[in-house]
C-alpha cells in the first residue's frame, strides 16, 4: 500500500541517485501570481522518471532482478529504467512507440538497455511489453501504475515543500497520473490546504474524460506535441488517487503548449519538452484558480527532440503574437513593394520572408499578392502594423 513512510524511505533510497532539483522563482510567467519551477526537467536522464523507476527496482527481490527487468515507454520511463537497471547490474528491455522522439531512444540505449520499438502509440508498446514478460519471465516495470513507483515521484512533493513551505498550490503534468499521484498523496498527507491541480493535453484528455465519468475511459486515439504525457488510458490506482487528493485537471491546447516552451526559453534559459511544459501553460492561460497564491509549476521533463524545437519555437512565437504573416492585394506595377516595405519599417517589425503570389480568381487581373513573413513585439503591435498599412491604402486579405 502506498503510504507516507513508503515516500520518506523512497527519498532515502534516492538520495544518492536522484538530483534534488532547483526551486526558481519565475515571476514574468504570471506577474499576478507568486510563480517557482521545480526543474524535474534538469534531473538525471532530463525527467522525474528516475525517481520511481530507480526506487521500484531498488524494491524488487533477488529473483525478480535476475530474470531482468522490462518496460515500456514514450521515452522518459525507458531512460530511468534503463539507467537504474544497469546501475544495479540488472539486464532491461524497453517498448517504445514507434514515433518516439530519435533522442529518447538513443538516450536509452546509452543507458544500456535493449530497445523494442512498437508501431503505434504507448498503449500499443505496453501491450508488447506484457507479451515479452509473459513470453520471457521478465519483471515489468510499470510507468505509473505501480505504487513503488508512486512512491518514488512522490519525493517531488517533499522536496516541493522542504523548498517552499508557504506553498499553496502546486501544477503538475498528467499522463497516465503516476507524477500527480504521488505528489499529491505527499501533499495533501502533509498538509491538506494545498492545492494540487494536473494539466493534461486537450489531444490526450484520458484522465480528465475518466474523472468527468467517474469510470476508466480508453481513448480511441491521443494526438499531442507532449508526448511524454500521450496516455489513452489512466491506471487503476492512479485513478482512485486522483478522485481523492487531486482538486482538479484541467487541459491546454498544443499552441498553449508552445507558448509555453518558449516563455521558458526566452525568460528562463530552461528547454522543456512538451509534457514538461503543459504546467506552465496552465498557468499562464489562466486555466487554473492561482491568482495571488504561491504557486509551484512542475516541470516534469527536458527531452524534447531538437528536429521538432523549430516548430514549436515557431508555433510559440504566433500564439503569442511574436510573428505574423500579411497577406496584401496590390496593383501589379513598380514600387508596390517600396511602399509596403517602407510602411512596416515605420511600424517598426522586422521582414523575414517575402512571396509573390498571381492574383487569385475573383480579384483584378492586374493585381498580385504579397505575402510577407514579419516579426513583431505582441498582439497590439501587430493590429497597429495591420491598421498603419490600411491608413496607407494598401489592401489586406484576412
Amino acid at each position: 500500500m502506498l503510504s507516507l513512510d513508503k515516500i520518506y524511505h523512497a527519498r532515502f533510497v534516492l538520495k544518492d541517485v536522484a538530483r534534488k532539483t532547483d526551486l526558481i522563482y519565475a515571476p514574468k510567467i504570471d506577474p499576478e501570481s507568486n510563480v517557482y519551477l521545480k526543474t524535474e526537467n534538469l534531473q538525471n536522464t532530463g525527467s522525474f522518471k528516475l525517481r520511481g523507476a530507480y526506487y521500484k527496482i531498488s524494491q524488487l527481490s533477488k529473483e525478480e532482478k535476475e530474470r531482468g527487468v522490462i518496460a515500456c515507454s514514450a521515452g522518459n520511463h525507458a531512460q530511468g529504467v534503463a539507467l537504474a537497471a544497469t546501475k544495479n547490474n540488472i539486464p532491461s528491455i524497453i517498448c517504445l512507440p514507434d514515433g518516439a522522439p530519435i533522442s529518447k531512444v538513443e538516450a536509452t540505449k546509452e543507458y544500456g538497455a535493449k530497445v523494442c520499438l512498437v508501431p503505434g502509440v504507448y498503449d500499443d508498446a505496453y501491450n508488447k511489453a506484457i507479451e515479452l514478460r509473459d513470453k520471457e519471465g521478465y519483471t515489468f516495470i510499470h510507468p505509473f501504475d505501480d505504487e513503488d513507483v508512486i512512491a518514488g515521484q512522490g519525493t517531488i512533493g517533499l522536496e516541493i515543500l522542504d523548498q517552499l513551505p508557504d506553498v499553496e498550490a502546486v501544477v503538475v503534468p498528467v499522463g497516465g497520473g503516476g507524477l500527480i499521484s504521488g505528489i499529491a498523496y505527499a501533499l495533501k498527507s502533509l498538509n491538506p490546504a494545498i492545492k494540487v491541480y494536473g494539466v493534461q493535453a486537450q489531444g490526450a484528455a484520458s484522465m480528465v474524460t475518466s474523472l468527468k465519468e467517474d469510470e476508466i475511459v480508453k481513448l480511441e486515439e491521443v494526438g499531442t506535441i507532449a508526448d511524454g504525457i500521450k496516455v489513452k488510458e489512466p491506471g487503476v490506482n492512479t485513478f482512485d488517487i486522483c478522485k481523492k487528493y487531486v482538486d482538479d485537471i484541467v487541459t491546454v491546447s498544443d499552441d498553449e503548449v508552445a507558448s509555453a516552451i518558449l516563455a521558458l526559453i526566452e525568460q528562463h534559459k530552461l528547454i522543456t519538452e512538451g509534457a514538461g511544459a503543459v504546467s506552465v501553460a496552465a498557468v499562464m492561460f489562466n486555466k487554473v484558480p492561482v491568482k495571488g497564491k504561491n504557486v509551484v509549476c512542475l516541470l516534469s521533463g527536458g527531452n524534447i527532440d531538437v528536429t521538432i524545437l523549430s516548430k514549436v519555437i515557431e508555433r510559440g512565437l504566433l500564439k503569442s503574437g511574436r510573428s505574423d504573416t500579411l497577406m496584401i492585394q496590390l496593383e501589379d506595377k513598380p514600387g508596390q513593394l517600396q511602399g509596403v516595405s517602407s510602411t512596416i519599417a515605420k511600424y517598426g517589425a522586422n521582414v523575414t520572408g517575402v512571396f509573390y503570389e498571381k492574383a487569385s480568381e475573383g480579384s483584378n487581373i492586374t493585381d498580385c499578392v504579397l505575402r510577407i513573413n514579419v516579426e513583431t513585439r505582441n498582439f497590439d503591435h501587430i493590429h497597429s502594423l495591420r491598421e498603419g498599412l490600411k491608413l496607407e491604402g494598401f489592401k489586406i486579405i484576412e
